[in-house]
């Protein structure tokens, strides 16, 4: 008898031999992924859960948040759920718990004050805190002495810069507990900002009316040189106005790159930023502070005691250079004296200021490309 038991105890072990798996068994290579998708042993939930695709665990949740629970019990679950998120700084999941939690609608008031705040508390952590605002005004709607709303509230109002509106809130919340540090903290925090917003406002005002006076003085000194500003005025403007000499804050806009402008000295002097365009080599020049009594010349000097590198043909010599500036609503071509002051030449009935920079052409005296681009302009002196 013994013996038949043996043979049948082998004859059973005989089937787990060879290469065939029982129905269902885990993959040897992948066994620890689908031990994981098993909803009892997940590491990890899913944030949504398709029915579908994951039977066992819709099932699951649905028997632990659905079921026979009453609204109190779910809402109170979804809570529970949140505070977990919210302990691990997973406050994405933590707002989608809380917020699950108030579509319970219980009746349950102060379970649904404690899901606004905190979920008011997950918004303020990720930086919405309009969001994180509205969740405390709902919560003390619900009940106006709850203490860490107001809290939540005042830290919002900081946060968004409403000083006075965070001191008044942790002033109500101090009617309800004098000694509330966090309170006491965030109101002296919101009395010392709102300070410095006022002391900076106070700042800002008087450098603005500082600068403004600035601007007034520089235009009142412009037009009393009879020195216009572009942009030319068109016929029409011309025939309303009458008057080349006004000027207005635009025209002192500068397009030179450098952001320097035109600049009244104490000594009632101005000094302007002023460009010299050579056409033949499509180059350029830039001073940036032309003293209005300054003669062309004195520049010239300065700029061309070493040839630049462009002038290959080293003719670029004070002595050859001839000084243009160009009409562009005639368009005719005015030639300067270089003994000249900067002053005289901004005072010449055609000449205006562009983009707040004076700009004047270079020339060689008698150049091939001299004379192709003046040839066919009328060339005026400026006297």
């Amino acid at each position: 008898m013994a013996e038949n038991e043996e043979a049948d105890w082998d004859a059973f072990l005989d089937k787990f031999q060879g290469p065939q798996r029982y129905e269902g068994a885990f993959d040897p290579t992948t066994w620890e992924q689908e031990f994981d998708q098993i909803p009892i042993f997940m590491k990890n939930a899913p944030t949504e859960i398709n029915p579908k695709e994951n039977p066992d665990l819709a099932c699951l949740q649905s028997l632990i948040f659905d079921g026979e629970q009453s609204s109190e019990e779910q809402a109170m679950m979804y809570k529970n759920e949140g505070n977990d998120y919210f302990k691990e700084k997973d406050y994405k999941k933590a707002v989608i718990s809380y917020t699950e939690g108030l579509k319970k609608k219980c009746s349950d008031l102060e379970l649904n004050t404690v899901l606004h705040t905190n979920r008011a508390a997950t918004h303020f952590y990720l930086g919405n805190y309009r969001s994180a605002l509205n969740d405390a005004v709902a919560a003390r709607k619900l009940k106006p002495s709850h203490l860490k709303a107001i809290i939540r509230g005042a830290l919002c109002h900081v946060e968004l810069k409403h000083f006075s509106e965070a001191m008044a809130w942790c002033e109500e919340g101090l009617k309800l507990d004098p000694q509330e540090k966090k309170l006491l903290e965030i109101r002296t925090k919101a009395d010392r900002l709102k300070r410095i917003e006022e002391r900076d406002l106070r700042k800002a005002k008087f450098q603005e009316k500082k600068e403004q006076s600035q601007k007034e003085a520089l235009l009142k000194a412009i037009k009393d040189r009879n020195i216009k500003l572009s942009p030319i005025p068109s016929a029409d403007e011309m025939a309303i106005s009458k008057d080349l000499a006004e000027v207005s804050l635009d025209g002192l806009s500068s397009e030179n790159g450098s952001g320097l402008k035109v600049y009244l000295e104490d000594s009632g002097s101005l000094t302007w930023p002023v460009l010299f365009l050579y056409p033949e080599h499509g180059q350029t020049d830039f001073i940036s502070a032309f003293h209005e009594e300054s003669r062309f010349s004195d520049h010239l000097v300065v700029m061309f005691e070493e040839s630049p590198a462009w002038d290959t043909e080293r003719k670029y010599v004070p002595k050859k250079l001839e000084l243009y500036f160009e009409d562009e609503e005639r368009g005719d071509i005015y030639q300067i004296n270089p003994e000249t002051t900067l002053l005289e030449v901004l005072q010449h009935k055609r000449y205006f200021v562009k983009a707040g920079t004076p700009a004047f052409l270079v020339l060689v005296k008698d150049a091939p490309f001299s004379k192709s681009y003046l040839f066919g302009k009328t060339v005026h002196q400026v006297k």
